[in-house]
This record gives structure tokens, sequence and C-alpha cells, in this order.
């Protein structure tokens, strides 16, 4: 998964030779699960057709204020297309389109929607040789960059003249590379690593049966999205679940075994900003695991157990600098016991369940939590989506880290 997923991603295609790259730039941003829409200038259409971008961005494509062949004569707004967008790309942006940008001419449906968004702009020159070299387009450059928008370098090589060097628009890979970072590099922990477990574990008794409980493991999958999409290098330890979680930022570590989940806990735990162990831990494991499987042979059968390693309290005795969050699931004295946990595993929050609310706990969609920080503040929160309750966390986190 991409830091575009479910962005709203308006392009811009102006009037240049490249701009028969957007047709790939536009299947990217799709593909990185962005919504598109391209507003085009007039002259651009004969270079790439609105049919192509439409259909690949699945949006109709505006290059006017209305449609004069219909008779309905639906306005376009710019106002609209502008507050729609969480991002708008120029690419190509000619030097014609550049210089208007710059100096806030407003002659086409374009740029009266550039000059309408309230959000990030990025834009891609393309144009020859001197035409890059000329003073006027570095001026225009330089201006629009003082004015906050992004500018994407062009790239070197042959171009439609026949010339070589700068003026090739960058190739839609680059672009949409280039975004993704510039977008990470502004997000609250761009920089900061944080390691999430989640899931159950499973302690064997013999080759075929096990000890192991409910849980499903969304709650922890939940926050590692919530993390890497602010940015963060995620590490999610997790336990045998069926979840599943495609981010770039994110990497998978699966165990099965208390132990091993403990083991690969401290092999990043001194690398990490942020740790938050979610996952539902066995607190007993089989004192001895047979290697063959155990005949049914007597009515009961009797099983010795001896305790797991806490992780989360060996966490707690060698912190130094990390912001350590654990998860308590209570069915009584809920408040009592989890700041009892809070104190005694040198944790920096602590975030409640209890089985005695409805649609809380394992196995589904929805969470109820109450976060208690260090300083025993207590923060109540509504049932929502686990999505929403690692929201939640996440703020209750930031908060703490930028106080």
């Amino acid at each position: 998964m991409s830091v575009l997923s479910s962005k709203n991603i308006l392009l811009g295609v102006t009037a240049g030779i490249a701009a028969y790259k957007t047709a790939h730039l536009v299947r990217l941003f799709i593909k990185a699960g962005a919504n598109v829409k391209v507003v085009m200038t007039p002259a651009s259409k004969e270079f790439v057709t609105p049919l192509t971008l439409s259909t690949l961005s699945k949006n109709p494509v505006v290059s006017t204020f209305y449609d004069k062949e219909d008779e309905n004569e639906q306005w376009n707004s710019h106002v609209d297309l502008g507050l729609w967008a969480d991002y708008m790309v120029v690419a190509p942006a000619t030097a014609n389109t550049l210089s208007k940008m710059a100096n806030g001419v407003c002659d086409n449906l374009l740029l009266a929607t550039y000059l309408s968004a309230k959000c990030n702009v990025y834009f891609a020159p393309a144009m020859d040789l001197d035409m890059y070299q000329h003073p006027t387009t570095k001026l225009s450059v330089d201006k629009l960059q003082s004015f906050g928008n992004v500018f994407i370098p062009p790239s070197s090589g042959e171009l439609a003249s026949g010339l070589v060097g700068e003026g090739r628009m960058e190739e839609p890979e680059n672009i949409v590379s280039f975004i993704e970072n510039d977008i990470i590099r502004g997000l609250p922990l761009f920089n900061k690593q944080v390691l999430i477990t989640a899931g159950p574990t499973y302690e064997a008794i013999d080759p075929v049966r096990f000890i192991g409980n409910h849980s499903s493991g969304k709650m922890g999958f939940e926050l590692a999205k919530s993390a890497a999409n602010l940015g963060a290098k995620v590490y999610l330890i997790t336990g045998p679940s069926n979840e599943k979680v495609n981010h770039s930022l994110i990497q998978r570590i699966d165990v099965v075994s208390a132990e091993e989940m403990y083991t690969e806990v401290h092999k990043l735990y001194s690398l990490v900003d942020i740790a938050i162990l979610s996952a539902a831990v066995a607190d007993y494991k089989p004192s001895v695991v047979s290697s063959i499987k155990i005949k049914k042979a007597e009515n009961t059968m009797t099983i010795e157990l001896e305790k797991t390693h806490d992780i989360l309290a060996s966490l707690g005795k060698i912190k130094i600098a990390q912001f350590l969050v654990g998860f308590a699931l209570e069915t009584n004295n809920e408040i009592e016991n989890a700041m009892i946990k809070l104190k005694k595993k040198n944790l920096d929050l602590i975030v409640l369940n209890s089985l005695q609310d409805k649609g809380a706990g394992f196995q589904k969609e929805t969470n109820k939590v109450t976060i208690i920080d260090k300083f025993e503040k207590i923060s109540e929160f509504s049932l929502k989506s686990k999505a929403a309750v690692a929201t939640d966390i996440f703020n209750e986190i930031l908060n703490k880290i930028y106080a």
C-alpha cells in the first residue's frame, strides 16, 4: 500500500509532447490506490485524448468551464475541483503554463483550478533545452517554489527537437516515487521506527495440538497501517493470523510461540522509537512438548505448564528512550488492574479493553478502549472500528511525544 492510497489526486495536463506520458502516470496513481481526476488545457487534447485519460482514471475529464455542445451546459467548477484534491500535479508543465501559474494568469480551467487549490501542488516541467534554460523559465520555477509549490525537476536526455539535455518531463514512475517520498518526509513519524506485536501465540502440546487464544490480530495490523500512514518504518511481529497487510513501510515478521515473539522483539527493540505490544501472548506453555501425537487414552489428561516470558515487562526494564505502550484485556476491576500493569511494567501508555463492553474484544471489527497514561490521566473512547481506534491511539502517542 502507498501513502497515496485513498487520496484524491488532480492531474493537470498541459500542451506538451510529454502529455503522452500522462496515460501511464494516471495508471500508476490508480495502482497506488489514489482517486484521480484530470483537468486538461484545451490545447493539450492535441497530444493525448480525454477519452484515454477518462477511461484510465474512471472519471470524466474536463478542459473547459462548460461544454458548448451540451445543451444542459453543466458547469465545471474550478472551486469544487480545487477543494476535492488532496494533491494537485501539473504534468507536463509547459513554459507557457509555468509563466501563467507564477503570475496569476487565469485564462483556462486548469489555471483557475490551480488558483483555487488548497492542497500541495506539484509541477513537472517539460520543454526543450533552450526554453528550460531561459531566464524567464528559471524565474517562473523559483517563483512557484516560493509560493510553496513543489518542483519535480526534469531529467536529461534526447528531446523532441533532437537536442540532448535537461527538459524531459521526469518518467511517471519517478514522479510517483518523488511525490510519495515528499509526502512521507512531511509526516509526523517520518524517520521514526515503530515496533508492533499482533495476534495470538500458539504454544505446542504435541505436533498437532497447541494452547492458544481467540485473538485475530486485527487491532495490531490496524496499528501497523496507522503508523505507516504517519510515515514510520514499522516492524510488525505477528503470531498466527489471517490478517493481510501490504505497505511499503511495513516489514512483517511471522512467529508462532511466545518464545519466538520474545526473541524477535528483543532483536529490534533497541532500534525503535515507539513499541506497541498489542499481541495476546500466552501466559503459560507446556513444560514438555511431546515429539509425537499424544493418543487419547484416559478420560482426563494433565499438562504441566510453565510461565512464558513477560515480553512487555522485559522491555519496561530495559527501556531507555522508547515510548512503550501495552494493552490490557480485563473482565473486572478494569481501571484498577490496568493502572497496576501500567506502573509495574514501566509503560508510557496502556490501552484498556473490557470484555464487558459489547462489540469489543477478540475477532470483532470494532473496539472500545480506555487509554491511561503514566500520569494516570484517563481518556475514554466510544465504540468504533479498529482502524479508528488505531488512529485514536496514535493521536494520544503523538500528543505525548510532541507535547
